[in-house]
């Protein structure tokens, strides 16, 4: 009799420890790869400058030239890109250590809503930053003959590669970072973290 109710007390510590160390190994790696994404994209643009000397007048035979350079800085749209898209790296590396270290300083489960919030106005961010710099980038690469700007991207073709890089890496993090958001919104939903919480 005894023996039973040890092997009923085995059989039910059992699971416990290994619901404790399970961690949520996709989540994890989606956020590493986000943010790899995103500080590639913000350091990308952050960098992005171009210099050229172009010839602005002849007097007689002799030509006049000018430096011009192209930086990131020169646009609102990419300076709030850099912005946006640095504020998803730095999220995704706090959410990070989070995830290594934050389940034993959850609070009745606090922590999984704090995190789908704050994943969800990341994500609004970074939308908003990319959507910026993408109507920028098709200004520059084609212009616009109604309001008779100029594209530049002919001019300074180097600039505009590397605008291109960095905003194909910024929608594969938001992509991913959208994808976060769902996953954690369903693991906030999950009926069994009230018993994580407790326990």
């Amino acid at each position: 009799m005894a023996s039973e109710n040890g092997d009923k007390v085995e059989l039910g510590l059992n699971p416990v420890p290994e619901t404790k160390p399970k961690k949520d190994w996709v989540l994890l790696s989606l956020r590493v790869v986000a943010f790899l994404a995103t500080a590639s994209a913000t350091l990308v643009m952050a960098f992005n400058k171009q210099t050229k000397r172009f010839v602005v007048a002849t007097v007689g035979s002799t030509p006049i030239t000018a430096t011009i350079a192209a930086k990131f800085n020169q646009t609102p749209a990419f300076v709030f890109f850099v912005i946006a898209n640095g504020n998803a790296s730095l999220h995704n590396l706090v959410m990070i250590a989070m995830d290594v270290l934050g389940p034993q300083y959850d609070y009745k489960g606090l922590r999984l809503a704090l995190v789908a919030i704050l994943d969800m106005m990341t994500m609004a961010l970074a939308s908003a930053g990319d959507g910026a710099a993408t109507f920028m980038s098709e200004l520059g690469k084609h212009g616009n003959s109604h309001a008779r700007w100029d594209k530049i991207c002919d001019k300074f073709g180097t600039y505009c590669n590397r605008g291109g890089a960095a905003l194909i890496a910024s929608f594969i993090g938001f992509i991913l970072l959208l994808i976060i958001s769902v996953m954690s919104i369903i693991k906030l939903l999950k009926p069994n973290r009230i018993n994580h919480a407790s326990s």
